[in-house]
């Protein structure tokens, strides 16, 4: 009786392994509709360039020193930095691009890209220094948003020498118990490949919750916003990008190396930041030799966009006591 049970329970595995294996390459998978190239949802002062064998949605204002490289965070895009841009062209060149995934960057598929993955964390760290470098940007002070902070702090802590200073806003440094590394090799089977990006569609409702939890007061979370946080959705293989860029990031295990940093370092964050807690950039300030910590009074996650005066007077208080050009 026990064998024929065992028999039955193994067969019944095996028939459940196989439908797992091959349903999700049977379901369909509906196409995107109603997609455009990039391109076609520029703005008046958007500006492309090719780097890295992608090519790079960006916006930039002023000139001469000191040069702001600004790096917005996941599911963003350079429409966060619209209200902060101007006042920091008014210090020096200053650029906001779209990372790889994001905004009106291209989104190139598998099989388009040679050496590095473009959504991993190590080319996103690569493509900062090599837009510095197109624009002939010796030296930049990095100024990075949540997983955007991220970024920056990976390029300070490879190469130091081309930051002149850092300021992170409620950085996503903290790994805080992401997936598990078992999980990688999952994502790349071909089941999660062909079932992954249609997955992730649902960022389109989702992204739009997520944005409001990032705000404190919701009552300026504008119309105008939440379209700009929509258009990028409305481009060729967004989908597939997401899906891409979900697959190939990796800890960078930043936070064991915060001692390293040499550079001023300015941390802001909102005290009311639900989506990486206030209390991780209080801890981050702290962390960092010699940092400074700026918490704004009834802000959230995207100070930059919820309280921008505030955001541009801590700023402009932290590169005043650096003595970095002083408008």
């Amino acid at each position: 009786m026990l064998k024929r049970v065992l028999k039955i329970t193994g067969i019944v595995l095996l028939v459940l392994i196989a439908l797992a294996l091959i349903v999700p390459l049977l379901i369909p998978i509906p196409p995107l509709e109603n997609t455009v190239p990039p391109e076609q949802l520029a703005d008046a002062d958007s500006q492309f360039i090719d780097l890295n064998n992608l090519r790079v949605h960006y916006k930039k204002a002023g000139e001469g020193e000191p040069a702001f490289l600004l790096l917005h965070g996941f599911a963003s895009n350079t429409y966060t930095w619209n209200r902060v841009l101007p006042e920091f062209a008014k210090r020096g060149a200053t650029l906001a691009y779209d990372r790889p995934a994001f905004g009106l960057t291209a989104r190139p598929l598998p099989g388009e890209w040679q050496n590095k993955n473009p959504y991993s964390p190590e080319a996103n760290a690569d493509l900062a220094l090599a837009l510095m470098d197109a624009q002939n940007m010796d030296k930049a002070i990095l100024v990075g948003n949540s997983a955007g902070g991220a970024v920056a702090m990976d390029v300070a802590l490879q190469n130091p020498e081309r930051v002149q200073a850092l300021i992170l806003v409620d950085a996503a440094i903290y790994e805080g118990g992401g997936r598990p590394a078992w999980i990688a090799p999952l994502l790349q089977l071909p089941q999660f490949q062909r079932l992954g990006p249609y997955l992730v569609r649902g960022i389109a409702d989702s992204g739009i919750e997520l944005l409001k939890t990032a705000y404190h007061d919701q009552s300026k979370l504008t119309p105008e916003t939440i379209a700009a946080y929509r258009k990028p959705l409305q481009t060729h293989n967004w989908d597939a990008a997401l899906w891409q860029f979900t697959t190939a990031a990796n800890p960078r295990q930043l936070a064991a190396r915060l001692g390293e940093l040499k550079m001023p370092v300015l941390v802001i964050t909102g005290d009311d930041d639900r989506v990486v807690p206030t209390a991780n950039s209080v801890r981050l300030a702290r962390e960092i030799p010699g940092a400074q910590l700026a918490v704004l009074s009834q802000c959230g996650h995207l100070p930059q966009e919820e309280c921008p005066q505030a955001f541009m007077q801590a700023v402009n208080a932290f590169l005043d006591a650096q003595k970095i050009a002083a408008p």
